[in-house]
Formats: C-alpha cells, sequence, structure tokens
C-alpha cells in the first residue's frame, strides 16, 4: 500500500464504532484530499469528545473554531497555553494571538532586563578603585545576568534554514517529454511533459497510490521512466527527501548523520544542527530515538546540507510542528533553487507553490490552472475555494496627548532592530581591535568602536523611554 492507503486502514481501525473519546496523533499524514475532507466531516458529524495532534491548520481551523467549544492547546518548552477562538474566528489565528503576545512580553522584559544590568555593569566598572568587596559581588552579579536570562519564549526565530546556501543554477533544469511508468501490465501514468525552469515552485498533486512519489522518483533521478525522456542540466544538484524518512539508518548518530560516512564530525556539523533546534544531547542520540517531527528536521538538514538547487520533497510537512512549517515556508519566499513537492498540506501549498501538476485516477497527468486554489475549485465544483475571515484587528485609539499605542510599538520593533545592528557594529570593531597590529589601525578603530558604543548607549536610552511609554 501507499502510504495514504495504509493511514486510511489505521483510521477505519480507529473511527469504526461508538467511542466517548477520539485520540488522534497526526491523522492526516499521507492521506490525499478527498481522504481528508472525509475525515473532517467524520469527526465534525462525531458526538465523541475529540482530541487531536495535528499540524494541518485548515483541519485545526475546522474542528476548533465556530460554535463548537473548541480550544488549542499549545505546549511550549515545559509550558501549557490554552488558546480559545471567538465564534466564527480562525483557533490557528488565536493561537499565533496568543503566543505572539506572549513573545512580546517576553521579549521587552528581557531587553529591559539586560539594558538596565548593562548599564548597571558600566556604573560598576566606572566606580572608585578601592570599593569593597560588597561591590564586587554586584559587579559578578551584574555580568551574570549580562550573560544569562530566561529562556526565549516560543518559536526560535528565523535561526532555522537560514544561510544553508545553494549551487548556482543555470538555465536548464529538468525537461520531461512523453514520460511514462508502469509496472507489469499496469500503467501508472503517462504522457507526462513537464519543464522545471530555475526558480520554479510546483506542487504534484493527486489521489492516494496514483504514481506522485513515483513521479518525483524520476524527477529526482532515482528511477528510470518506462518510456519517454528525461533531461536534466549540467549544474543541478538534487536534493531529495521522502515521506518516509527511510534514507535515515536508525542505529547512527545524529551527528554521524549530518558528517556522513567519509568523514568525522566537526563543529560545523554541531553549528549547523543547533541551528536546526538540535541541542547537544540530541546531536549524540540514535536516529531511532528521535520522534517523527525531529527525523523530518534531521532529514532536512542532511538534504539541505549539501546546497542543492533542485529540491524534491514527498509530503515533507508530514511530523513537522507549526514553528518549523512556518520557518519553511519563509525558506522558500527567498531561496533561489527550484521546489518541486508533492503534499496534501492546504495552507502549505498555498504559500510555497505557483503552479500545480494534477495525476488522475486514469494516470493522465496535466497542469491545473490557477495553481492551488484553481485546483481546490475544480475540485469542489465551486469558485475559488474561501479562506476563513480574519478576526479584525483592533485600532489603538489615539490619546489626545503623544502618539498612539501602534506608533509607539511600531517605533519599539524600529530600534529594537537598530539595536541589533548597533551590537553587531560594536561587536565586529572590538574584533578589529583585537587584531590591529598598526598603531593608525588602532587609533581608528578605537575612534570607531566609541562612536559604535555611543550609538548604541542612546538606542538603548531611546528603548527605555518607548517601553516606559508603553507600560504607562
Amino acid at each position: 500500500l501507499s502510504g495514504g492507503q495504509a493511514k486510511r486502514v489505521a483510521l477505519a481501525q480507529a473511527l469504526v464504532g461508538e467511542f466517548d473519546l477520539i485520540v488522534l496523533d497526526e491523522p492526516t499524514n499521507h492521506l490525499d484530499l478527498e481522504g481528508i475532507e472525509w475525515l473532517e466531516r467524520r469527526l465534525a458529524a462525531n458526538a465523541a469528545a475529540l482530541v487531536l495532534i495535528t499540524h494541518d491548520r485548515h483541519l485545526m481551523d475546522r474542528l476548533t473554531s465556530g460554535g463548537t467549544p473548541g480550544r488549542v492547546i499549545e505546549l511550549d518548552r515545559g509550558g501549557a497555553f490554552v488558546h480559545r477562538a471567538a465564534a466564527g474566528t480562525s483557533a490557528y489565528a488565536a493561537c499565533l494571538d496568543g503566543r505572539a503576545a506572549r513573545e512580546e512580553r517576553g521579549a521587552q522584559e528581557e531587553a529591559t532586563r539586560k539594558i538596565l544590568a548593562r548599564r548597571e555593569l558600566e556604573w560598576l566598572r566606572r566606580g572608585a578603585p578601592a570599593r569593597s568587596t560588597k561591590p564586587k559581588a554586584r559587579l559578578r552579579s551584574a555580568r551574570e545576568v549580562v550573560a544569562g536570562g530566561p529562556a526565549a519564549v516560543g518559536v526560535r526565530g528565523e535561526d532555522l534554514l537560514l544561510d544553508v546556501g545553494t549551487s548556482r543554477l543555470g538555465n536548464i533544469v529538468l525537461e520531461l517529454t512523453g514520460v511514462a511508468q508502469s509496472y507489469g501490465e499496469r500503467t501508472v501514468f503517462s504522457g507526462v511533459d513537464l519543464v522545471v525552469e530555475p526558480g520554479a515552485r510546483l506542487a504534484v498533486v493527486g489521489p492516494n497510490g496514483s504514481g506522485k512519489s513515483t513521479l518525483l522518483d524520476i524527477v529526482a533521478g532515482r528511477r528510470e521512466p518506462s518510456a519517454g525522456i528525461v533531461r536534466r542540466g549540467t549544474t543541478v544538484v538534487t536534493g531529495y527527501a521522502d515521506q518516509q524518512t527511510t534514507t535515515l539508518d536508525p542505529d547512527a548518530r545524529v551527528l554521524d548523520i549530518v558528517a556522513g560516512p567519509l568523514r568525522q564530525p566537526d563543529w560545523q556539523d554541531k553549528a549547523l544542527l543547533e541551528r536546526f533546534w538540535f541541542d547537544g544531547t540530541a546531536q549524540h542520540a540514535p536516529v531511532r530515538m528521535l520522534s517523527g517531527g525531529e527525523r523530518r528536521r534531521l532529514q532536512l538538514v542532511t538534504v539541505l546540507a549539501t546546497r542543492p538547487n533542485l529540491l524534491v520533497l514527498d509530503e515533507p510537512t508530514n511530523d513537522l510542528d507549526l514553528d518549523t512549517l512556518r520557518a519553511l515556508e519563509g525558506f522558500f519566499d527567498d531561496w533561489p533553487g527550484a521546489l518541486v513537492v508533492a503534499s496534501h498540506d492546504r495552507t502549505f501549498l498555498d504559500r510555497t507553490v505557483d503552479h500545480v501538476m494534477a495525476i488522475g485516477a486514469d494516470g493522465a497527468v496535466r497542469r491545473v490552472p490557477g495553481g492551488v486554489q484553481g485546483w481546490l475549485a475544480e475540485r469542489s465544483g465551486a469558485g475559488v475555494a474561501s479562506k476563513p475571515a480574519a478576526a479584525p484587528r483592533p485600532r489603538g485609539e489615539r490619546a489626545e496627548r503623544g502618539p498612539s499605542a501602534s506608533t509607539i510599538g511600531r517605533r519599539l520593533r524600529d530600534t529594537e532592530a537598530a539595536i541589533t545592528k548597533a551590537q553587531r557594529d560594536v561587536d565586529r570593531l572590538h574584533e578589529r581591535l583585537a587584531t590591529a597590529t598598526d598603531h593608525r589601525e588602532l587609533a581608528a578603530a578605537g575612534a570607531d568602536l566609541a562612536d559604535a558604543q555611543a550609538e548604541l548607549d542612546r538606542l538603548e536610552h531611546l528603548w527605555l523611554e518607548l517601553a516606559e511609554l508603553q507600560s504607562g
């Protein structure tokens, strides 16, 4: 059976019968669109209580929004946060709003703490030399506060997938002409004509068992077609991730998987894994100890570490958490290579692909006009599929005096970005000062460092004033 067919058998075992409580862990993995829509209708009509783990944001909204008593429980670094959606609004949006508010509070508290602690440290350093042990203890305490601090709240930002790079891609990526695949007398698909251009974003969709994975194998060069011609560009470097993560040796350590069989892991491998949220303990764990989502992330590490310019992904969203999904979607916004993906995650496809190739039950393959929305509308026999209406965003009321709350918030964000840049400038100039040998170079670096530190101090003063305005 294909992955989707096997999942339908498992769902039949779980859903046939009368139950008071149904518990499902990622039930849409591998399912085709018909299967997902059937599952939505079945669960929405079922009187049993439902506990659901899912990365499918569309399914989450369908089953926890509107008039139902739905809740989203977010587990984040040992904490549990409950989000409730108002009637007719998106449960996923309520979850994001709650997290954003939590992150903003945490970020402001942390920024205030660091700025005040840094000023305390500078004041202590400028103090009289004859100070007693008590100020020295305060000095140590201030250093610890600057260096330490609470763990970051929520997603670890934009570290994931950044700066992995890609090999240069020429004008020719991939051309398929009259491609067909058969097993004995059974024809899976035939007459596939496809041109993948530089920067293409192409989705392959179709029912379970229609041959999507087989077509991706041909695109990735892992399988030869029964008929037709495949022409591949000379500069193409293909990265392939299957839907089962079967390419990962379950007994190998995570570090060894990334380093490959020909060399020992080094600090660059460790740094790459840390950017993909694998800490020191996870790096030395065998693959069999990882969760499904961690295996999927590890698979992405190994694929992207080869610096591909053609990515072929088979159901890449299976088991991924929502943080990684958003990071992956953001990655494809700027990544210059070409993408061919098979997925039934409607939100992911809507945000990442431009064109859709549909494989029918009869083996016919054709390009669907209108992209993902055109494909969904075609299948439903209606107009373009509508999205849940977003809740109206409250507008801050302008006070009689002073800037509005929204203006203060915008200025705070701008100042935070400026502080980050100024801190990088200060750090870079410290490194320049440490490596300078010529006295003229030392003098110039020292003057630049003084100017950069003054600018950082000015921005920190401004941030504290704005934070005080916002809290007042």
